[in-house]
């Protein structure tokens, strides 16, 4: 096959997998207050690209899908007071933590069970996505902790985690079971393709 009908091909897939877990990303199963939600396997279109193609296609697909969420989300960064907050908002809430999803391939490549991979990759980059926020929840909005009775005297790493995990756990578990079922119910899926 022509290697740059393959790469169109990569491409195209790349952009319906974005499109999908855009779409995903819009049905909310539970939200937080002051960001952050539970979503209907949003994460699992790009984490789906990264094994098919492997982890430079899914780092680039999982990057285009990051500035397409920031854009989406870009109001997010102006409740940021500064411009550093700013700044880390952006890096923190959007291009790290979608990008990080594109190195499931990578993470779970070493496993010689490829189930045990896929999981292994699944989870590791839902927790890459979970540190990202937990690590902008005490930079960037430490100051939403006081909106909070239960979180009063706590320490800010601790409330972070706490909020955090909140949304990031059952969104983990909803993308690990999902990816699950998938590789049990379709695993041709997940199949490496050829350039």
């Amino acid at each position: 096959m022509n290697k740059s009908f393959s790469n169109t091909r990569i491409m195209v897939e790349g952009a319906l997998m974005i499109a999908l877990a855009t779409i995903l990303s819009m049905i909310k199963v539970f939200e937080m207050p002051f960001g952050g939600s539970v979503t209907l396997l949003s994460m699992m279109p790009i984490i789906l690209m990264s094994f098919r193609h492997g982890t430079r296609w899914g780092v680039l697909t999982a990057f285009v899908h990051s500035v397409l969420q920031l854009v989406l989300g870009f109001n997010n960064v102006g409740y940021c007071a500064t411009l550093l907050s700013q700044i880390g908002c952006i890096l923190l809430d959007y291009i790290l933590a979608f990008t990080a999803l594109g190195l499931a391939d990578a993470i779970g490549k070493p496993f010689k069970n490829r189930l045990v991979g896929i999981i292994v990759g699944t989870a590791v980059v839902c927790l890459l996505r979970f540190v990202c926020s937990w690590l902008s929840g005490i930079l960037i909005w430490g100051s939403y902790q006081s909106y909070y009775e239960w979180a009063a005297n706590m320490p800010l790493w601790l409330y972070s985690l706490v909020y955090n995990g909140n949304f990031m756990l059952p969104e983990t578990a909803i993308t690990i079971v999902g990816t699950v079922f998938m590789v049990k119910g379709a695993s041709r899926l997940f199949e490496r393709q050829s350039a």
